[in-house]
């Protein structure tokens, strides 16, 4: 291969490359020393916390201790609870769903004084198919009733409809 870069070109750009490189180093050496120096001290206090003996505690502070615990602990299974009778009554819903309905949006409500609801809207392609579909959610036992207004039998196609439901 024929070399069409000359010397004094090649000379100059490794004298240019190692300055760059030099300067970068320069650049680069105190940033290395702060964060070495920092990882020096946050390693010292590490041991030095490790060698302080853990404080003894009262009886007191163990009971709050232990009340605490009891009440997380029965927070996360409340939250776990709901989560998985919401995740139940979901799936519930989809099995009966037919293909040709859509469905829009699902609601929770648990109001204190009414109680637990469902709300489902959608699109049905006909009376028959959201009759049918309300028949089989009225047949399944997560439900304790399902509600199905009048008025969404309005129009004879094409209908958007609102369900209310209640969860056992």
């Amino acid at each position: 291969m024929i070399n069409l870069i000359p010397n004094v070109e090649k000379v100059l750009f490794l004298i240019m490359a190692g300055i760059s490189f030099l300067i970068a180093f320069v650049a680069i050496l105190p940033s290395y020393f702060l964060s070495s120096t920092k990882n020096r001290i946050v390693n010292t206090k590490l041991e030095m916390q490790k060698s302080e003996p853990v404080p003894v505690l009262n009886s007191q502070t163990l009971v709050v201790i232990k009340d605490l615990n009891t009440k997380l602990t029965l927070i996360e299974k409340t939250q776990n609870s709901k989560f998985t009778l919401f995740k139940e009554i979901i799936n519930a819903i989809i099995l009966k769903k037919m293909p040709n309905i859509k469905i829009t949006d699902i609601s929770y409500e648990n109001d204190p004084k009414k109680g637990k609801k469902i709300s489902i809207q959608g699109n049905a392609p006909s009376r028959e198919v959201l009759l049918l579909f309300r028949q089989k959610l009225e047949d399944d036992t997560t439900f304790k009733s399902v509600d199905l207004p009048i008025s969404n039998f309005v129009k004879g196609s094409n209908i958007q409809f609102y369900f209310s439901l209640i969860p056992q």
